[in-house]
């Protein structure tokens, strides 16, 4: 029996790379999982790899910064599987930009849209279903951004603070109703997002360095957190940080 089994989980950016990970692992341990993302080729890909393994999982079409688009990911859930009991919120963006005197104030909407205001519309959006069932777990996927300093994205990093302290505020708020929120901080992950910065061989030089353990993360080492997170394995933990990153924020 898996770790998941019976449960059903809505995953944001669920198309690829950490997102992709977690469906895939949800599903592997019996989830049902329905996948939303801006990306309808990669994310129907992934849906289908995950049936074709014998998984069960659907994609659904969603901007993160529209109601509307929550609603229907959550129809969707319930339509086709009866309940909702696992959210990822993982979508999200980042606009580099190489000194904060360059940063413009559209960089900063944009990202805070997407990365912190996504984050509170899905809360929004699953937490009465999860009320009236008196469970749930929210997974927030933040960053080593939203703990320490670093200079990538102004954007970025105050939108990934934001999604830590507003998971904490979820938790008090939800722990009534036995539903749970927690906050994944991941440090240099090999995705899309930073495949750029690590092709350069000084920049993977330096990544290597910060970590530690020596290496940069893979999506399944965060998936693999996700999971307990998700599962009744971490039933008496809410409102934690869950830091995965290779040591990065231990110096």
């Amino acid at each position: 029996m898996g770790r998941l089994e019976g449960k059903v989980a809505l995953v944001s950016g669920g198309a690829r790379g950490i997102g992709a990970a977690c469906a895939s692992f949800f599903a592997r341990e019996g989830a049902a999982v329905v996948i939303g993302d801006l990306l309808e080729k990669e994310g129907a890909s992934t849906a289908d790899q995950i049936v074709r393994s014998g998984g069960r999982a659907r994609f659904e079409r969603m901007d993160v910064t529209a109601e509307a688009d929550w609603d229907r990911a959550i129809a969707t859930a319930s339509r086709n599987y009866g309940r909702l009991d696992i959210l990822v919120n993982n979508a999200g963006i980042a606009i580099a930009r190489p000194s904060f005197f360059e940063v413009t104030p559209s960089d900063w909407e944009k990202t805070m849209a997407v990365n912190s205001t996504g984050v509170f519309l899905g809360a929004r959006a699953v937490a009465p279903l999860m009320k009236e069932r008196r469970s749930g777990s929210i997974v927030n996927i933040s960053s080593i951004s939203g703990l320490v300093g670093i200079s990538a994205s102004a954007g970025y990093a105050a939108s990934k603070g934001a999604v830590r302290v507003f998971t904490k505020y979820l938790a008090i708020q939800l722990a009534p109703f036995n539903v749970r929120a927690n906050s994944i901080h991941p440090g240099v992950v090999r995705t899309d997002l930073t495949a750029k910065s690590l092709a350069d061989a000084a920049a993977m030089k330096r990544n290597l360095e910060l970590h530690p353990l020596g290496r940069v993360g893979q999506p399944e080492d965060i998936a693999a957190g996700a999971l307990y997170l998700a599962s009744d394995e971490s039933s008496w933990v809410t409102g934690a940080e869950l830091v995965i990153d290779g040591g990065y924020t231990a110096r």
